[in-house]
C-alpha cells in the first residue's frame, strides 16, 4: 500500500487520489488555517511525517510557509523555538535574530531537522497527540502574541481552532507534500 492508501486507509488508488486532492483543495482556499479541520491537519502531518524524503519534506515546508505572512512565520518561529527549548531541543541556528523567521526556507529547514531526527515531532511541539492541538499544553495554546487571536489564548483542552498558525503549519505541509506524491515529485 502506498501512502496515499496509508493516509486515507486503503481503498482503490482513484478514491485514495480524491480524497487527497479535496484536502489540498481546501487547503488552497482562503487563509492556510481554513476549510480544513484540525484533526485533518494533524492526523495529515503525523501520517508524512517521516514517510516522506528530507528534500520533499523541506520543499512541502517552504511552500506552506510562504502561505503565512511574515509576522505569523517570526511569531509562529519563536514560539516553536520556545517550545522546543522546554522539551529540551536546541538548535544553534536559533540563537541569531528572530526575524530570521521571516525567511519561510529559514522556517522549512528548522522543521526539516526536527522531523529527520525525531519524526513527528513538529505535531508534538504544536499540541501533543490525539488531535488536541490547543489548551495550555500545545506550543501555541497559551500564547499572549498580540495578533487578535490568531495564536489562541490559554484555556481548556480545546482544539487547534484556537491556533490557526499550528494549523497551518501542519496542514500545510501535509498538503504540499501530498500535492509532491500525487505529481510524482
Amino acid at each position: 500500500m502506498g501512502l496515499l492508501g496509508q493516509l486515507f486507509g486503503g481503498g482503490d488508488e482513484d478514491n485514495q487520489r480524491q480524497r487527497a486532492m479535496d484536502f489540498t483543495n481546501r487547503y488552497d482556499q482562503g487563509a492556510p488555517y481554513d476549510g480544513i479541520s484540525d484533526d485533518e491537519a494533524y492526523g495529515h502531518y503525523q501520517q508524512i511525517s517521516g514517510q516522506i524524503p528530507p528534500d520533499v519534506y523541506q520543499q512541502s515546508a517552504q511552500e506552506a510557509f510562504s502561505r503565512m505572512g511574515p509576522q505569523e512565520r517570526v511569531q509562529f518561529g519563536q514560539h516553536l523555538q520556545q517550545q522546543a527549548r522546554q522539551q529540551g531541543i536546541h538548535d544553534s541556528a536559533w540563537d541569531e535574530d528572530d526575524n530570521q523567521y521571516q525567511d519561510p526556507g529559514y522556517l522549512a529547514q528548522v522543521t526539516s531537522r526536527l522531523d529527520q531526527q525525531q519524526p513527528g515531532m513538529l505535531g508534538q511541539l504544536l499540541g501533543g497527540g490525539g488531535g488536541m492541538m490547543g489548551g495550555g499544553g500545545g506550543l501555541l495554546g497559551g500564547a499572549n502574541t498580540g495578533m487578535g487571536g490568531v495564536l489562541g489564548g490559554g484555556g481548556g483542552g480545546g482544539s487547534m481552532l484556537a491556533n490557526p498558525l499550528a494549523k497551518a503549519a501542519l496542514g500545510g505541509i501535509a498538503a504540499m507534500a501530498m500535492k509532491k506524491m500525487m505529481s510524482g515529485r
